[in-house]
């Protein structure tokens, strides 16, 4: 494992941890020559000063504009559902269309549609959300309880088959989206008013409780056949999001319990990861989709005041561990390197073990690929969403990482839309596969493009450049009334006319993690996985 240094405390933290080590250190006791010795790396203490934002190249731009056109171009302008994938399995996606309801304002700022045409669009998926059957029922209907099943038929908007869960997470990636259309739309046409009207009717439609099935926590979701899932959303993931709306709705609100209980869940995630102090999840897209919507700098709830950061530079971090890996790349997959990293829920070639350089290993079709502290997969399979979503927490590394990618790979990962889903160099085998290609001497390709997955990448290149997103979501009232009954504060959540308070540890948490973190931190290296370890086990 390697433990970068991270130390940004003052100097005398390190000399009393030090100190404090040499003298809990019995003096009669012999020394042992194969001891591993401790390094000692204090956290921060404080939050680091903003970063300086580079520009981004013009292959960004390029980005941008063929990622925007992806929604444009697939989306059902008849009743605005958008594609899970394309162009193979044509059913719609409520996650897909919470992220084109947000990347239609992105295409008018941008001058590549009209506002007219973008109203249009959003007034159209609006009405149809609105109007759509709704009920218990196992068929013929499109959601139930304000909630929407995951997958839709794209052209009637109804259940797609019968495998297809009432989602509570794609739910509110859906009303994200509805909540940004109510926020941005402010003008006093009769369209962009009944914009505004309609969403806040499906946003207030949404109930909440009904989901909590295990109080306080919330259900991953509902089948009209079986019932709920046996399963909430706890640790460290995207149901931040659900909790977030669920509390901050006007109708039918969680308690504030629900987001103490969610993050009480979270102390089995929160560790060192090559040389990152940080809440960990392996897949980047969990670091990346609530930061879509929501400004995390310098607001924190008491989870993150306890440890002196906010959400945002914990993604910062993730996305510094997970580069750190694919340097490391202790399973010697092809072509991982310092600009070539990022792992995802993505596509992959196929579901199946082959050998590998001497060794079984494991290769999926869809599924959660990351590393991370305690949970990791990595087949070799990299996809470029993971790298270019990260732009608003690292640009000095994702920038490079981009463009390198689309120079070595860009002729056969980059076309119409931008970034193709994945890429696995290392697959080089002769076998029937589940979607994409083989090519010569350079592995598999995907053969399609998710609608989440270019939706992170349009929307976190918009923050990047001006925090468009963010600095519509700041004014929608429900996200704030969530946030602030999650127990965030400081930043932009601060009352007009006071100062936001600094950002700082709570003082004895403080004290005790600066001087016992040595220890700490020499139990995360003895427990990181050596790279015979870190082979993908089978699932259960």
């Amino acid at each position: 494992m390697k433990l970068g240094s991270v130390a940004r405390s003052p100097l005398v933290l390190l000399l009393a941890a030090a100190t404090l080590l040499a003298s809990c250190k019995k003096t009669e006791e012999p020394s042992v020559a194969d001891k591993k010795p401790v390094k000692v790396i204090l956290i921060e203490a404080e939050l680091p000063p903003k970063l300086v934002k580079p520009e981004l190249p013009p292959l960004f731009d390029d980005i941008e504009r063929r990622t925007f056109q992806f929604f444009w171009d697939t989306t059902n302008e008849q009743n605005g559902m958008a594609v899970d994938r394309y162009p193979s399995r044509p059913f719609a996606s409520i996650a897909s269309v919470g992220f084109a309801l947000t990347v239609y304002p992105i295409g008018y700022e941008n001058g590549w549609i009209s506002r007219e045409q973008a109203v249009q669009r959003t007034l159209t998926t609006l009405r149809f959300l609105r109007d759509v059957p709704v009920g218990p029922q196992r068929t013929g209907r499109a959601g139930y309880k304000g909630f929407y099943y995951h997958f839709l038929d794209m052209q009637k908007g109804l259940r797609y088959d019968q495998w297809v869960e009432l989602s509570s997470v794609d739910t509110a990636l859906l009303m994200m989206g509805v909540l940004f259309a109510q926020s941005y739309y402010e003008g006093d046409s009769a369209d962009e008013k009944e914009i505004r009207q309609i969403a806040d009717t499906l946003y207030r439609r949404v109930d909440w409780k009904w989901m909590q099935q295990r109080t306080p926590l919330i259900t991953m979701g509902w089948y009209p056949e079986r019932g709920f899932i046996q399963h909430d959303w706890m640790g460290y993931n995207e149901g931040m999001m659900v909790y977030l709306l669920a509390l901050g709705s006007p109708t039918h609100p969680v308690e504030p319990d629900a987001w103490q209980e969610w993050t009480r869940t979270y102390n089995k995630d929160w560790g060192v990861y090559y040389g990152q102090e940080y809440l960990a999840f392996g897949p980047l897209f969990a670091h990346q989709y609530n930061h879509v919507w929501i400004d995390f700098r310098d607001i924190q709830d008491q989870y993150m005041r306890e440890h002196g950061i906010d959400y945002f530079l914990n993604s910062r971090r993730a996305t510094l561990a997970q580069r750190e890996y694919a340097i490391d790349n202790p399973m010697k997959w092809k072509e991982y390197g310092e600009n070539v990293w990022g792992l995802t829920a993505s596509d992959g070639p196929q579901n199946t073990t082959q050998d590998y350089r001497g060794e079984p290993r494991q290769f999926f079709h869809y599924r959660t690929r990351g590393a991370g502290l305690f949970e990791a997969f990595d087949d070799g399979t990299i996809a470029p969403t993971a790298t270019v979503s990260s732009i608003v927490f690292a640009p000095e590394v994702v920038i490079p990482a981009t463009q390198e990618m689309h120079k070595r790979f860009g002729d056969y990962i980059y076309s119409s839309y931008g970034f193709l889903d994945s890429f696995n160099p290392s697959f080089n085998y002769d076998i029937p596969l589940k979607t994409g290609r083989m090519l010569p001497n350079r592995g598999w390709v995907a053969g399609d493009y998710i609608g989440i997955d270019q939706g992170a990448i349009v929307t976190m290149i918009a923050n990047y450049r001006n925090e468009f997103v963010w600095n519509v979501m700041k004014k929608n009232k429900y996200l704030r009334a969530g946030l602030e009954r999650a127990g965030f504060s400081g930043g932009w959540l601060t009352p007009e006319g006071e100062a936001p308070p600094v950002p700082k540890k709570d003082e004895q948490a403080a004290t005790a993690r600066a001087l016992g973190i040595a220890e700490s931190r020499a139990a995360s290296a003895e427990a990181q996985p050596t790279p015979a370890q870190r082979q993908p086990q089978n699932p259960q």
